[in-house]
């Protein structure tokens, strides 16, 4: 698995930085980040369809089954040719079998081609993606951003994201989704790596540990 290094000297973050302040406390305070990327496009969608309303470790559980039955070799080919009963006694349900059987057709037949979406804008990867049953735009633009690595995607739905912003610019539940719209054109085109330090709100527990940012400083 890849790893990206999100450094806090990088110019794109300086200018992320200077662009918001409140963000610049924000990044001062993580300091550098380590992303886990996902370069395997197909697998990194099998994951997605996988991982779907169940917890990290049923959903790991099972990719390791899926792994072991397909001998390492997770291409749209190999689930083509294993039975709806064999992907059931792993641990799928009937609907993640029939969305990973969609994903493995859209494949084979080329109606998605996997190495072109590299060519294409964030907006027409999400359309071709949500095309596939079970993948929607959350999905597709955790995929924008593990996957292809593109660095100005803003998850406006994404909870932590959420969680994260209301925590930094003090606002009320029922404007976290408000205060993101209203930072993205202060942001681009670095949304992505605005999103990777509002997570790390929650992944070091900021949340309950202080009241504010200004607590850090």
């Amino acid at each position: 698995m890849e790893k990206l290094m999100i450094k806090q000297n990088d110019p794109s973050v300086i200018e992320l930085g200077k662009a918001d302040p409140q963000m610049n406390k924000l990044i001062h305070a993580v300091g550098d980040i380590e992303v886990a990327m996902r370069p395997d496009l197909f697998k990194s969608l099998v994951r997605s369809i996988i991982g779907q309303q169940i917890s990290v470790a049923a959903a790991s559980a099972i990719f390791k089954r899926l792994e072991t039955m397909l001998e390492n070799h997770i291409t749209a080919e190999a689930i083509s040719v294993v039975s709806d009963e064999q992907l059931r006694t792993i641990g799928l349900s009937g609907r993640k079998v029939i969305y990973l059987r969609d994903l493995a057709e859209k494949i084979l037949r080329s109606e998605i081609v996997l190495d072109a979406l590299h060519e294409l804008d964030n907006d027409t990867v999400v359309k071709q993606l949500t095309s596939i049953k079970g993948i929607g735009k959350w999905t597709a633009e955790m995929f924008l951003v593990f996957s292809l690595g593109r660095m100005n995607v803003l998850a406006v739905d994404d909870i932590g994201i959420q969680r994260g912003a209301k925590w930094l610019y003090e606002v009320d539940k029922s404007e976290r989704r408000k205060i993101l719209l209203d930072r993205k054109t202060v942001w681009s085109p670095h949304l992505t790596i605005a999103s990777f330090y509002l997570w790390e709100i929650e992944h070091l527990d900021f949340e309950r540990k202080y009241e504010s940012i200004d607590d850090l400083q």
